[in-house]
């Protein structure tokens, strides 16, 4: 797959089938439309091509709202993207004056003049252009005058409730990898290196690998414990480890910054510098205070006989 970070370094193709979104999650929902993207190029001889936004619409049109969080950062997005079959991604850095671009001047001067769009697939709720007034409609009412054609993708549901982005970022802020996993069609997941901490878990038994997320509009899940594996190494054939997460700021010890750490079960290596991925199966309790260091050991080897099970009844 080709990424691109600007519209200017795209040439234009005489066949491209198109998809547009800002596809937060890349979701079971999203995966039907990209499947279809990349089947319909294939049976027409054409290339597919995914356009996207970097920051979050969002994020520019109301900056003072700092609580959006995105299920992937722009790179995680991009693994899934390639990994789904896409040719051409284009990461469109989304500012002011691009939000100010009317939803016709988004057909010609984007779609058709740049990319060179043939066929327009589409998910049911996409909008475009200045104050959002592009849609379906908009596409189709355009398409005899530019050449294209449009396809509609429907509402896709799971278990009859709606799949979207909201969906799984208020699944994951309450702690429900299990409901969002299902929702995205794929484990959550965090992935940053492994950072100094102040080594209390290793006093107790349980020694933790403390992860830094770089990117701070990355989400987050809810505090407190899960049932994780660990990918370390080549990326594609990493060494993988069952392991418990912890995230929270340690009330037992009066913490008072928000730790993301790590559990890896049978795993005695110095991985200080290392980056590690980590997968969110299972969550397994809330985060509470103790009394002391001696009662959180206790629960810890308990959490830890609670991580096993869930593995073994996978």
């Amino acid at each position: 797959m080709k990424i691109y970070t600007q519209l200017s370094e795209f040439k234009k193709l005489a066949n491209a089938v198109v998809t547009i979104g800002t596809f937060d999650g890349v979701h079971f929902g999203h995966q039907k439309i990209i499947k279809r993207l990349c089947e319909l190029a294939k049976s027409s001889g054409g290339e597919s091509v995914l356009l996207t936004f970097f920051p979050h619409p969002r994020m520019i049109i109301d900056p003072e709202n700092q609580e959006l969080k995105m299920i992937n950062t722009i790179d995680e997005k991009a693994k899934i993207l390639a990994s789904l079959g896409v040719d051409h991604l284009i990461i469109t850095p989304f500012t002011r004056d691009f939000s100010n671009l009317s939803a016709s001047d988004y057909i010609k001067n984007i779609l058709i003049d740049t990319i060179g769009t043939k066929k327009i697939i589409i998910g049911y709720d996409h909008r475009f252009g200045k104050d959002r007034l592009g849609s379906i409609q908009t596409l189709v009412e355009n398409s005899s005058v530019y050449g294209y054609d449009v396809e509609e993708i429907p509402e896709q549901d799971i278990n009859d409730v709606a799949v979207s982005s909201t969906k799984i970022r208020k699944a994951l802020l309450d702690g429900d990898v299990a409901l969002a996993n299902e929702y995205l069609g794929y484990a959550f997941s965090i992935y940053g290196p492994v950072i100094k901490g102040d080594k209390i878990g290793r006093t107790i038994g349980f020694p933790t690998a403390n992860i830094f997320v770089a990117e701070t509009y990355k989400l987050i899940p809810g505090d407190g414990i899960y049932a994780v594996t660990v990918e370390m190494g080549e990326e594609q054939n990493p060494e993988t480890y069952r392991g418990m997460a912890y995230i929270g700021q340690r009330p037992t010890i009066n913490g008072m910054t928000r730790n993301i750490e790590v559990n890896i079960f049978d795993f005695d290596r110095e991985i200080y510098g290392q980056n590690i991925k980590m997968n969110f199966l299972a969550f397994l309790r809330h985060d509470v205070k103790f009394t002391g260091l001696d009662t959180l050991k206790l629960q810890l080897q308990k959490d830890k006989e609670d991580t096993l099970s869930f593995f073994e009844g996978k």
